[in-house]
């Protein structure tokens, strides 16, 4: 493949860069005021000021692929790539842009598999930034990493569906602004296929039965005003109309879903990577350890050339995932996904680890952010699938390939 961004992603690259660098990192000190202070569930002032003139610049919406409501018509997967890794140097920055999880997911499924009902009702508000969305799917009671373990329960009454259970690490539900809910439960818990048990349904957050129980804490951050948040959903009564392309297809959505997401996580993970790195070099330029500067320091030199090595690797990786995504389809690349999915936040881990001992004490305070970036790459070891789901699916695809190689040899030899 070729690795050069075509003229619109560079076009785009460049607005992007002046945007972050005229907008986002001088009102850092602002977005953090907010979301340490009384009102931090309330929606961040900055942010909102922000973004009609990201919308006017023309970087809104930019996730979004090909489609009639995709802003010039949409970006492919490899487009929208390097595009991500900006906006990742800066948590809270996709949101100004409307790129944002999960209502990237989110928007992407209603525009995927919902009805012109359910894109008039809430993709359009969505892509406006009027409202925010969540994605229920995993449990406290049952190992969420085997989607089939789901035990919340989809029954049909009628001309409406019954649904129970409770979910927890919803995204994105501990905002005002969240008015809906992308909820995978089970229709038919008897089938004998375990993957076509499942479905996926909306769900009005302010439909009665619904039940915020707590907010769950990330390494200590409570993420306000986002918050994942742990919910109770007891009888709670929807139309049938709500159910996304029919019963048994909640797998097949998920998958749909995934694929792109991973893909955005993958590359904001290089962003914040690539920002601890150069936060890394500019102390170890600034302080002096046993008489020379930290930066002259052989062990501080052999880490930052490995992170040089481990941030680069992982992007070539990235950017030729999503190249096959666009080229050959989500079904054809799922081992290059599952295999960036293992790699980014392994790698963003590491490489914020090592800035973060260059920092000394203050690393662990909340003065150069990067206790929040390493909380945030550890968790998405989980996110998306842990990674040892995704080596188990790497190591059988990996099984697979060669075996059907070995044969194909064998028979030509014959």
């Amino acid at each position: 493949m070729d690795f050069e961004y075509s003229e619109r992603t560079q076009a785009l690259r460049e607005k992007l860069l002046d945007f972050m660098q005229t907008h986002i990192y001088p009102n850092e000190p602002k977005y953090y005021a907010h979301v340490h202070s009384d009102q931090r569930w309330e929606p961040v002032p900055i942010i909102e000021e922000l973004k009609p003139k990201a919308r006017a610049a023309g970087l809104w919406n930019l996730f979004l692929p090909r489609s009639p409501r995709a802003p010039n018509g949409g970006l492919s997967n490899l487009d929208y790539a390097p595009l991500c890794e900006i906006m990742g140097r800066v948590s809270w920055a996709p949101e100004v842009f409307n790129c944002s999880a999960p209502d990237t997911g989110n928007m992407e499924t209603f525009e995927r598999y919902g009805t012109e009902e359910h894109k008039r009702q809430w993709l359009d508000p969505l892509l406006e930034g009027k409202i925010r969305s969540a994605f229920l799917m995993t449990e406290p009671d049952v190992a969420s990493s085997d989607a089939t373990n789901i035990q919340c329960r989809i029954k049909r009454e009628g001309d409406h569906y019954v649904i129970n259970g409770r979910k927890w690490w919803s995204s994105g539900a501990g905002d005002s602004r969240c008015k809906i809910y992308i909820l995978m439960g089970k229709t038919d818990p008897d089938n004998t296929s375990r993957h076509a048990q499942q479905s996926m349904i909306l769900v009005p957050a302010d439909t009665p039965g619904v039940k915020i129980l707590r907010y769950l804490p990330v390494f200590g951050y409570d993420d306000a005003p986002h918050g994942h948040m742990e919910i109770e959903l007891k009888d709670v009564r929807v139309p049938a109309s709500n159910i996304l392309l029919g019963e048994g297809r909640g797998f097949e959505i998920a998958q749909g879903r995934l694929g792109p997401g991973r893909i955005h996580h993958c590359m904001r993970l290089i962003g914040q990577a690539e920002r601890a790195l150069e936060k890394m070099c500019k102390r170890a330029t600034q302080r002096v350890a046993f008489g020379r500067s930290v930066a002259e320091q052989g062990v501080t030199r052999e880490r930052i050339a490995e992170a040089r090595i481990m941030i680069d690797s992982a992007r070539f990786m990235v950017l030729h995932a999503a190249w096959k995504m666009d080229k050959s389809g989500n079904k054809v690349a799922k081992k290059d996904i599952a295999m960036i999915k293992v790699l980014a936040p392994t790698m963003a881990c590491q490489v914020i680890d090592w800035a973060m001992q260059v920092h000394g004490g203050g690393a662990v305070s909340d003065d150069f952010g990067l206790s929040f970036a390493y909380a945030h790459a550890r968790t998405l070891r989980f996110a998306d699938g842990p990674d040892e789901v995704h080596r188990n699916a790497i190591a059988k695809l990996e099984i697979a390939e060669q075996t059907t190689l070995a044969e194909a040899l064998a028979q030509r030899r014959a």
